[in-house]
């Protein structure tokens, strides 16, 4: 079968996701890609683009038909599917739902950030994209249950708050077709970057941590305690980094990478932290994919204090790579781990994360081997060759259900 993925801001997860499944999958491959930056015009005009090149290139003499498509959230897929109905009427369609822009969070800060220009108010036509393109889906596919659920029950109340018409009895409809599906991991790649050249794969490579495999940045050996999310205001990185002050205050050995894109101007509490903590910083800013990967394999511990994740890929890399995670007890963050590791991994306010950041660095080997041993086994399920025959199950299913 061949599947074609519409992909109107095409980077970062949504590249890697995009990208991986096409190389795991069992199924021929097409992606229909925009550059990553204008989130809001992709939303608008992604769809008239990408439409039209999809006409274009299903009018050349050498295209092979298209047997489905899977569109990301960014796409306005009933403006994409009006505008090639010429081709795609009887072709079957899913949207995957990286985020959405309903329950997505909004700045403290009404001057700052992508809503700006409203004051910090939610503009609610992306919303209302993300809901007629789920409406035109055949499929609808969440990366999380925690995402699926925290769309569903606020979706009621946006629909209220148009004055007539409201289409609350869609609701229904859209739950039954919507269905979770996570993302995958590039475990490969991460493998890679810590074996030597010509090494097999190993399940047993965290073994190894801490013993120069991965190679150490510095010759402190102190354990490492790594941010590798965006830095932006809903991973509240001063959480973070009050956590990391009271911990130096204690007089704890660690060193601190600061890992993630930012698309602005540097935050000015990574400003400070840097400067606070500069003995202790080991690299700051986006990393390379294969420094980055290092730097996975070197630490002891990661950390979220985010008020805001619909899935958690960094945090499911670190585990592979096995680094101790020190997460909160909400959000997409317990399905990523198994329960018996919950009490020791998930905190619920700021003494739980002193409490499980300090043990994890005071007992940096003990908390190494219960991340490779009792955690990494687990997050094995979402490498991508585990998962992409579970994508080309569920995409096979609604194929066959348009027969």
């Amino acid at each position: 079968m061949k599947v074609t993925i519409v992909s109107p801001y095409h980077g970062g997860s949504h590249q890697a996701w995009a990208t991986c499944y096409g190389e795991a999958s069992e199924h021929e491959i097409e992606i229909l890609d925009l550059p990553a930056r204008f989130w809001k015009w992709r939303m608008h005009g992604g769809a008239v683009t990408l439409a039209r090149r999809f006409m274009e290139h299903a009018g050349s003499d050498d295209a092979t038909p298209t047997d489905l498509i899977l569109a990301t959230d960014m796409l306005d897929l009933a403006t994409f599917l009006a505008l090639t109905r010429p081709s795609t009427s009887a072709i079957p369609s899913v949207l995957y739902m990286h985020e959405n822009q309903l329950t997505y969070p909004l700045p403290e800060d009404p001057t700052t950030g992508a809503m700006r220009r409203q004051q910090g108010e939610r503009d609610q036509h992306y919303a209302f994209i993300n809901f007629t393109s789920m409406l035109a889906a055949n499929r609808v596919l969440f990366n999380s249950h925690y995402h699926l659920d925290a769309w569903f029950d606020a979706l009621p109340a946006f629909l209220k708050h148009f004055p007539e018409y409201n289409e609350l009895g869609a609701i229904e409809d859209l739950r039954a077709k919507s269905e979770v599906l996570p993302v995958g991991i590039d475990t490969a790649a991460l493998d890679r970057a810590f074996l030597p050249a010509g090494a097999g794969e190993s399940s047993t490579a965290t073994g190894n941590k801490g013993a120069g495999g991965s190679g150490t940045v510095t010759g402190d050996s102190s354990p490492l305690v790594l941010w590798n999310q965006r830095w932006e205001y809903d991973k509240n990185p001063s959480a973070f980094f009050e956590a990391l002050f009271a911990a130096a205050d204690e007089g704890i050995p660690f060193r601190v990478a600061l890992c993630g894109e930012r698309f602005s101007q540097r935050p000015r509490e990574f400003e400070i932290a840097i400067e606070r903590l500069a003995g202790r910083i080991e690299h700051v800013g986006f990393a390379e994919p294969s420094h980055y990967a290092r730097l996975l394999w070197e630490a002891t511990v990661t950390i979220s204090t985010a008020h805001h994740e619909f899935f958690g890929i960094s945090i499911l890399e670190a585990i592979h790579c096995g680094t101790f995670p020190v997460l909160p007890d909400r959000l997409s963050y317990p399905e990523l781990l198994p329960q018996k590791a919950w009490k020791r991994c998930l905190y619920s306010d700021r003494a739980g994360l002193l409490e499980r950041l300090r043990w994890a660095l005071l007992n940096a080997n003990e908390a190494t081997e219960f991340a490779a041993e009792e955690l990494a086994p687990h997050v094995a399920g979402y490498a991508w060759h585990n998962l992409a025959p579970t994508y080309d199950r569920a995409l096979n299913a609604v194929a066959a259900s348009r027969e």
